[in-house]
């Protein structure tokens, strides 16, 4: 794809995922437009510390109002859709507000795209949607189930993507990425929560230690979306992302404090367990679909991952509460 003519919407683009895409749009020469949610302090969220914002065109807005989508869509080439509810503890508090947000609020994206007719839409989903393997590796084929109110919302909002591609030729792509890790992660996912308990103290508190997950970097997870968009063949399918490799929590909280050069002590912690039926023991993806379509491959490992990522939470540790528990 010749990336410097065409005209990109990336929802959620002030988010972790978000502005690492939108970034990386900006250097194969896209044109940039980055939606970012609306709020009373104009934050645009991670977009305010990056150096190619100014070469971006960033519009506050919310995908739960169908109208604001709609202007932003007009002329958009490739839209990307990342903007969702997430972390899985809040949704058993609000689920509601997940159903409005990650249902309607995707609902509401795709049908501004039915009227303004885009190349393609990415559509991002989560390995959650999986709930624990009942084979593995989990491939695109493996049943879905809702084992929190947030996988279920996004169960919801893939079928509705499913449904506008069948029912109106929507060009639409689903990318399913698994663990995603690295540089500007919220402290309500495990990775950033570790290291920033490690970087505060030498006793880390997590919840279940048992479940096993497949982590992939931030930057691998990027490479799927631009080679999705990239790719016609792709187009109706729904496609994993994920590193093929399984670690769990317990033992993920040792090797970060290895790399890390700290001796630390590990305990389980009441407030941190979810349900027990709604735990997702076991998550490790079958990328085999993306490598044949896309010629995907997760080409930075996870220890490789985790070192950057903590180079970057010690330098940005002002940015996190680490001994909070954030939802």
């Amino acid at each position: 794809m010749n990336w410097a003519k065409k005209t990109v919407l990336v929802t959620g683009a002030g988010g972790f995922v978000g502005s690492h895409l939108a970034e990386r749009l900006v250097e194969l020469g896209a044109g940039v437009r980055a939606l970012v949610h609306y709020n009373a302090l104009n934050s645009r969220g991670w977009l305010d510390a990056s150096p190619l914002s100014s070469e971006m065109h960033i519009v506050a807005g919310d995908i739960c109002d169908r109208d604001s989508i709609r202007r932003i869509m007009d002329e958009a080439d490739v839209v990307f859709h990342l903007a969702a509810l997430v972390g899985i503890p809040y949704s058993y508090i609000a689920p509601e507000s997940y159903v409005r947000t990650n249902v309607q609020g995707t609902l509401n994206v795709l049908q501004a795209a039915r009227e303004t007719r885009p190349d393609v839409l990415i559509h991002t989903s989560t390995s959650e949607v999986y709930g624990t393997a009942l084979h593995v590796p989990i491939d695109e084929a493996h049943p879905l189930q809702g084992q929190s109110p947030y996988s279920a919302s996004k169960i919801g909002a893939d079928k509705m993507v499913e449904a506008f591609h069948r029912s109106f030729d929507l060009a639409a792509i689903t990318i399913r990425p698994f663990n995603i890790f690295g540089p500007r992660q919220s402290a309500r996912a495990v990775i950033p929560s570790i290291v920033g308990q490690i970087l505060s103290g030498d006793i880390v508190k997590l919840g279940n230690l048992r479940p096993t997950r497949d982590l992939n970097y931030v930057a691998n997870t990027v490479n799927g979306y631009v080679l999705a968009a990239s790719t016609p063949a792709a187009v109706g399918q729904t496609i994993n992302l994920g590193s093929g490799r399984e670690i769990g929590i317990g033992d993920l909280a040792q090797l970060i404090g290895r790399i890390a050069g700290r001796c630390i002590k590990v305990e389980c912690a009441a407030e941190r367990l979810r349900p027990g039926n709604s735990e997702v023991e076991r998550l490790i993806a079958d990328h085999r679909r993306a490598s044949a379509v896309l010629g995907w491959e997760p080409e930075i490992s996870l220890e490789d991952g985790l070192r950057r990522t903590i180079e970057w939470v010690t330098a940005n540790l002002d940015k996190y509460r680490p001994r909070t528990y954030a939802l």
